[in-house]
């Protein structure tokens, strides 16, 4: 049973209006009203996954210090406090992805780690995986917010 005033067939289906289904978040451009990718604040989940994969990262450089000197052979102390810095500038950048340099940054240090793979060439390996897992979030960049 509906209530007066809902159609059970509208967008929002029963208990919502057709007002309430676009949360006024539909753009001109798009068929219906609909909003491109289905969420709610595209920018911020956006964000999300470049901090995200900053903060990942961070994490990844940090705990492979050990292994790599216990594995990979000597770590210089350079080499480390070169792990140790781009790891603080990895956090830092995930805290600021609200600016819109942060993305051109976060490339930036994607380059950094992989040009320390002089240092060390199991920094040269975990500057390809990130570099590659930031191009996947660029990727997912562009398709969701069209830039």
């Amino acid at each position: 049973m509906t209530s007066p005033g809902r159609d059970p067939s509208s967008p929002g289906g029963p208990g919502r209006s057709g007002a309430d289904a676009n949360d006024g978040a539909g753009s001109a451009g798009d068929p219906a009203g609909q909003r491109r990718s289905g969420l709610r604040n595209p920018a911020g989940a956006v964000r999300g996954l470049g901090a995200g994969t900053l903060g990942l990262e961070a994490l990844v450089l940090l705990l492979a210090i050990q292994p790599i000197r216990v594995v990979g052979g000597e770590l210089s102390g350079a080499a480390i406090a070169v792990i140790v810095l781009l790891a603080v500038a990895a956090v830092a950048l995930a805290g600021m992805m609200r600016r819109p340099w942060a993305w051109h940054a976060g490339t930036v240090l994607q380059g950094a780690l992989m040009l320390s793979g002089l240092l060390h060439w199991s920094l040269l390996a975990l500057g390809i995986i990130f570099a590659l897992v930031w191009g996947y979030a660029l990727h997912v960049r562009r398709v969701i917010l069209g830039r």
